[in-house]
């Protein structure tokens, strides 16, 4: 379906795309919407939303979710946004701006200084399911769960009643 959508695209026509997804927006889209409770709360390309974000994102996993916590108040000082845990997968995520790799390294220091074993600990450019954390303070719903879930792209929706929502422009 993408193909079609950017054949489409790449003839001329618009194309108004809404969707929930917002891996779908990210890779449609020359413009975005996102709506929140029936609300925009902004619009651009995905850069200059991700931009709006600032920075990096520092992100890991506990494997041991009883140590979320733990690794949660060990970090939280070093980033420029509160941490989002996913309850589910143990994935811990926050905005670190600009600091890029030196918040890398003090985040090892810290977690080892905790003792909190975590995998996968990396930085990242900001996604679409950061943005929305940032303009709305709350993950998107998923399937009607307060929170959503953070592993992988998460939808910008609810498929009760579609309160979340990212509109995109081709």
């Amino acid at each position: 379906m993408w193909a079609i959508i950017r054949s489409l695209v790449a003839g001329g026509t618009t194309l108004l795309l809404t969707t929930q997804y917002l891996d779908e927006a990210d890779e449609l889209a020359n413009e975005i919407v996102v709506i929140d409770h029936g609300l925009v709360i902004a619009a651009g390309t995905s850069e200059q939303l991700k931009d709006r974000v600032g920075g990096d994102v520092l992100e890991f996993t506990v494997p041991d979710p009883t140590r979320c916590g733990d690794a949660v108040v060990a970090i939280s000082k070093i980033g420029e946004s509160e941490p989002h845990v996913d309850k589910e997968t143990g994935v811990v995520s926050m905005g670190v701006g600009s600091r890029g790799s030196d918040a890398l390294v003090e985040a090892v220091r810290i977690l080892d200084g905790a003792a909190v074993e975590t995998r996968g600990l990396a930085l990242r450019r900001p996604s679409l399911d950061d943005v929305f954390l940032a303009l709305t303070g709350h993950a998107a719903e998923e399937d009607g769960e307060a929170g959503g879930r953070r592993r992988g792209r998460r939808k910008a929706g609810s498929q009760q009643g579609g309160k979340d929502t990212a509109k995109a422009a081709s």
